[in-house]
C-alpha cells in the first residue's frame, strides 16, 4: 500500500503539479492511536480512566490505549516488542526500575535524555529508579514511583513495653526490640534470608553487593564493611523467631505479624493491608516508620523498587509518546498517584504530597536516598539463583560468615561475567 500511494502521487505531480499530497491527507483525519502498557497493580482502575480521559482531552486527536499487563513473562513480551517481532506494539511502557538494564541491553529503547533534561526535572529524579535507567550517561528509564521497605509495628505491644518514642538509630532500635522480645510475644519477625533488608544494612556500612571494575564484575559479600552489614543484620534477626533458612514469604511475614505476638516486620507499607485482612482486630493498630540508619541523623539506606517508563525505538507515535510520559509524571498525576497508591512520588520535590498517609510518608526519608542493585542486565539470574540467600543462613547458623560471603561473592561475579 505504501508503495502504491508514492507512485499514485508522484504520477499526480508528473502530470499536474500538484503539491500537497501526503499520506497525513490519504488518512482520513482519523485519532492517531498510542498504546500504553502498565503493569497489573501499578494503578487502581479509576487512576487509569480519569488520566486516559485526561489525556485526550488535552490531546485531541489522540486515542490513548492503556492495556494492562501481567508480571509473567512480561520480559519477553518487551523484548519482542523492542525487537520488532511482537504481534502487539506498544509506545511507552512500564518497566521495573531493576528490569531496565536487561532491555537496554537487548537493543531498541528510545532514549530521553535531553527530555529527562528539559522537560521532566531529571535532577532531583530519586536516584534509586533513574541510576538502573542510566548506561553511560544515557538515559532510557524515566522514573515513575517508587515503594521501599519501612518498619511496620504493633502500637500497643510498643505502648506496653514502655516506648514512647520511635527509634531513629540503630542503637535505639536494638534498645527497643529487646525489650519488645520477651516470653512469646517477638521483638521482630526478620527472615533469616531477606537479602533486600541486608542491602541496606550493607551500603549504610559502605559497602556493596558487587562492583563493576573496568567491564569486570566482582561479589563484595566477603568485603569487610559487607560483612559488618551481615553482622548487624544477624543482631537484629537474634531478637525474633524468624526462620533462619528461610525467606520472606516462607511463611509470608504479614500472616506471621497478624497473629498478634509479633511487634516489628520490615516491609513495605502496602502489607498493613494484609495484616489487617487476616485480622481485623489489628485495624488502627499498625504504625510505620523508617528504618533507622546507624546514626539518628540519617535514615537507613532502602533498596528502592517501583517502575520506570519506557520508549520503544521503533514507535510510529514518538512525539505522542513523550507527551504521555510528560503527563504521567506531572506533578498533578504523580500526586494523584501516589495519593491513590500510597507510593512515593518520582522526585525528591514532591516527597511532602504523601505527608497525609502515615505509610507513604514513612518511605520517603528513605526512598530519598535509596538505591537499586548492581546495574547489570544480568542481575535478574542473580535473584533467580540467589547465592545471598545461603551465605546468609550460613552467617545465622554459625558457620564461618567470610567464606560463606566467598563462595557467595564468586557465584555472583561468575553470573554478571558470563555471556548469554
Amino acid at each position: 500500500m505504501k508503495m502504491r500511494f508514492l507512485a499514485v502521487c508522484t504520477a499526480l505531480a508528473a502530470a499536474t503539479a500538484l503539491t500537497g499530497c501526503s499520506p497525513l491527507a490519504a488518512s482520513g483525519g482519523g485519532a492517531q492511536k498510542v498504546t500504553l502498557w502498565l503493569m497489573k497493580g501499578s494503578a487502581s482502575e479509576d487512576f487509569i480512566d480519569k488520566f486516559t480521559d485526561t489525556f485526550e482531552k488535552e490531546h485531541p486527536g489522540v486515542d490513548l490505549d492503556v492495556r494492562i499487563q501481567e508480571w509473567t513473562g512480561i520480559g519477553e513480551k518487551v523484548n519482542a516488542v523492542l525487537k520488532g517481532t511482537a504481534t502487539e506494539s506498544a509506545d511507552v511502557i512500564e518497566v521495573g526500575n531493576t528490569q531496565v538494564a536487561q532491555y537496554i541491553e537487548t537493543g531498541g529503547l528510545s532514549e530521553l535524555t535531553l527530555e529527562g533534561l528539559r522537560e521532566w526535572g531529571n535532577k532531583d529524579w530519586l536516584k534509586g529508579l533513574s541510576d538502573p535507567g542510566s548506561v553511560n550517561g544515557a538515559q532510557y528509564g524515566v522514573p515513575w514511583y517508587a515503594a521501599n521497605r519501612v518498619v511496620i509495628y504493633h502500637k500497643d505491644l510498643f505502648a506496653n513495653a514502655g516506648i514512647k518514642s520511635l527509634p531513629k538509630s540503630r542503637a535505639e532500635w536494638i534498645q527497643a526490640t529487646q525489650k519488645l522480645d520477651k516470653g512469646d510475644q517477638q521483638g521482630i519477625y526478620l527472615a533469616g534470608q531477606n537479602w533486600y533488608v541486608l542491602a541496606g544494612f550493607i551500603w549504610d556500612e559502605g559497602g556493596e553487593l558487587a562492583v563493576d571494575t573496568s567491564g569486570q564484575w566482582r561479589g563484595t559479600l566477603d568485603d569487610e564493611k559487607a560483612l559488618a552489614g551481615m553482622d548487624f543484620y544477624k543482631q537484629l534477626q537474634a531478637l525474633g523467631d524468624g526462620p533462619k533458612g528461610a525467606d520472606e514469604e516462607t511463611p509470608p511475614q504479614s500472616e506471621v505479624f497478624a497473629r498478634g505476638q509479633v511487634a516489628q516486620i520490615i516491609a513495605p507499607p502496602g502489607q498493613a493491608a494484609a495484616i489487617e485482612a487476616a485480622n481485623p482486630a489489628l485495624k488502627g493498630k499498625l504504625g510505620f516508620f523508617p528504618i533507622p540508619g546507624k546514626t539518628s541523623d540519617k535514615v537507613g539506606s532502602v533498596l528502592t523498587g517501583g517502575s520506570d517508563l519506557i520508549i520503544p525505538e521503533r514507535t510510529k507515535q514518538r512525539k505522542h509518546a513523550v507527551d504521555v510520559i510528560t503527563a504521567l509524571v506531572s506533578e498533578q498525576w504523580q500526586t494523584e498517584l501516589a495519593r491513590t497508591m500510597s507510593y512515593v512520588p518520582n522526585k525528591t520535590t514532591l516527597a511532602h504530597v504523601v505527608e497525609g498517609n502515615e505509610g507513604a510518608a514513612s518511605m520517603a526519608p528513605g526512598a530519598a536516598q535509596g538505591r537499586a542493585t548492581p546495574n547489570s542486565a544480568r542481575w535478574a539470574e542473580i535473584e533467580a539463583e540467589n547465592p545471598i540467600k545461603p551465605f546468609m543462613t550460613a552467617a545465622l547458623t554459625g558457620q564461618d560468615p567470610k567464606q560463606a560471603a566467598r563462595t557467595a561473592s564468586e557465584a555472583i561475579g561468575k553470573v554478571l561475567n558470563s555471556d548469554r
